[in-house]
């Protein structure tokens, strides 16, 4: 650990031109797919706004579980399959996938598409189903 401090302490543009290069990339990444939304925020979303929960997981993952009226496309077919969301352009979509490693993805797909109002569930089904909300399963 010491090493790590006299590091930091001969090398100070080096370090700190990684700090901002870090905080850059992830503040990037957060903006590309839209913001984040709590699994509270995704019920008032849903109740009060009429958003549509987009589910990017495979078939066999969503219909182990999911989150009401959700719609499935999964990850690796929504690029071939977004004419089925295009009559849903003006609500808003929120994204959830397993653990919220796609959604990000998912939605700088869909913002290129020209879907404005793009949200991700954060932390995804896996989040959604620590705080004990409910799931349907097909």
């Amino acid at each position: 650990m010491d090493q790590v401090f006299t590091f930091v302490v001969n090398h100070p543009y080096l370090c700190g031109a990684f700090l901002l290069l870090l905080a850059l990339f992830i503040h990037n990444e957060m903006r590309r797919g839209g913001r984040s939304v709590s699994a509270q925020q995704l019920v008032e979303l849903v109740n009060k706004e009429n958003a549509l929960v987009l589910d990017v997981r495979d078939k066999k993952e969503y219909e182990a579980g999911h989150i009401v009226r959700a719609v499935n496309i999964p990850f690796s077919s929504l690029d071939s399959r977004l004419d089925e969301l295009k009559k849903h352009k003006e609500r808003a979509i929120v994204i959830a996938c397993k653990m919220g490693q796609h959604s990000g993805s998912a939605g700088a797909l869909l913002r290129r598409n020209g879907f404005q109002n793009v949200v991700r569930l954060t932390g995804g089904l896996a989040e959604w189903r620590n705080q004990s909300l409910p799931v349907v399963r097909s």
